[in-house]
């Protein structure tokens, strides 16, 4: 880097950020200022996203059932828009009395996409390898433990790319598909937040749902998409954001760790990521923060920490915020997640 040339475009970036101040970052000293702020902070998120797309009817179509030891794996195609579908997988536990809890489970980047948070392999070294090394598997490990648990795939992965089928070689395509979606007048995290409340609602078309207890959890990119999707879905009662607490600062500005599918246009000159988790406040959240995260290093998510913290004490809701920094990469901790739900969508 040659910061030090003052004509270089990277150095104009780093000293245009420094003079940005977030107009709505959290400022509250009280409960009533805390709402009115987290009001005008979702409306301009609402905003910045961009107009939804319009609901076509489901169509859900069935494809496979696979029995395991203890759930049952379906695998579904669902009309999400006119023209748009999403395959995902829904894990029923076998065991049940009643209507259960349900999550959906949010993956995160890599072009297998939802099949290995759903615990599918297909016996490769390639894909058994990934889920080991991120313990990536949560949406089958919570159907384990009880919970009916949906996890679909996003636009830009999985079954959604043909498996990593790139159209456009030398090309990132989730930088391609949002520049597409923009240039039509959309955002693709937009697009793809539509489809996760187009998850729920296929999810409460199931007998064996309670409505009233639906929880979401991801890692990285899939902690993306919880951040957004508890924020903005009144169904979701809870979320567990795991290994994307960060600053603006370092993802974007310091380090290139972001692409496409994860920007809201102009976000930074109104929030940070730890403003925009603090408005999920006062539902229950756990944050995952890896100690050794090389993705997400350990001091920029203490400072999304550090906001949380006062946002919820505000809010007069701390008891309901768990933030857990585990020994451990960029991956799903597997700790403090099962005991969160079991208080949360159980109890």
């Amino acid at each position: 880097m040659l910061e030090d040339i003052p004509y270089m475009t990277d150095s104009f970036i780093k000293a245009f950020y420094k003079g940005i101040k977030p107009s709505l970052s959290f400022q509250a000293r009280s409960r009533e200022e805390f709402e009115a702020w987290k009001k005008v902070l979702i409306s301009k998120v609402k905003e910045l996203l961009g107009e939804l797309p319009e609901k076509a009817p489901l169509n859900p179509e069935f494809y496979s059932r696979e029995e395991k030891e203890k759930y049952i794996r379906e695998k579904w195609v669902i009309q999400t828009e006119e023209n748009c579908y999403m395959p995902l997988y829904l894990l029923i536990p076998k065991i049940r009395r009643g209507k259960l809890p349900a999550i959906l489970c949010c993956h995160g980047h890599g072009k297998y996409g939802k099949d290995a948070v759903a615990g599918v392999h297909f016996n490769s070294p390639q894909r058994i390898a990934q889920i080991r090394e991120l313990n990536y598997n949560y949406g089958e490990q919570m159907a384990e433990r009880g919970y009916i648990t949906i996890i679909p795939d996003w636009r830009s992965f999985g079954e959604r790319t043909g498996y990593g089928v790139n159209s456009f070689p030398g090309k990132d395509i989730c930088n391609v598909h949002f520049i597409q979606h923009l240039i039509l007048g959309r955002t693709l995290l937009g697009a793809n937040i539509f489809d996760g409340m187009r998850a729920i609602d296929f999810l409460l078309t199931r007998e064996e749902v309670d409505a009233e207890r639906i929880g979401c959890m991801g890692l990285s990119f899939g902690g993306t998409m919880t951040t957004y999707l508890t924020l903005l879905d009144e169904r979701i009662k809870c979320g567990d954001i795991i290994c994307y607490a960060t600053t603006t600062e370092h993802y974007a500005i310091n380090r290139i760790n972001f692409c496409g599918s994860q920007l809201v246009p102009y976000l930074y000159r109104y929030a940070d990521i730890g403003d925009i988790m603090a408005a999920i406040s006062p539902k229950p959240l756990l944050i995952e923060s890896g100690a050794n995260d090389s993705c997400f290093y350990l001091p920029s998510a203490k400072k999304a920490h550090a906001i949380l913290k006062q946002a919820y004490e505000i809010a007069g809701a701390a008891e309901n915020l768990w933030i857990e920094i585990f020994a451990g990469e960029h991956s799903f901790a597997g700790n403090r997640a099962f005991s969160f739900f079991a208080k949360f969508l159980k109890e």
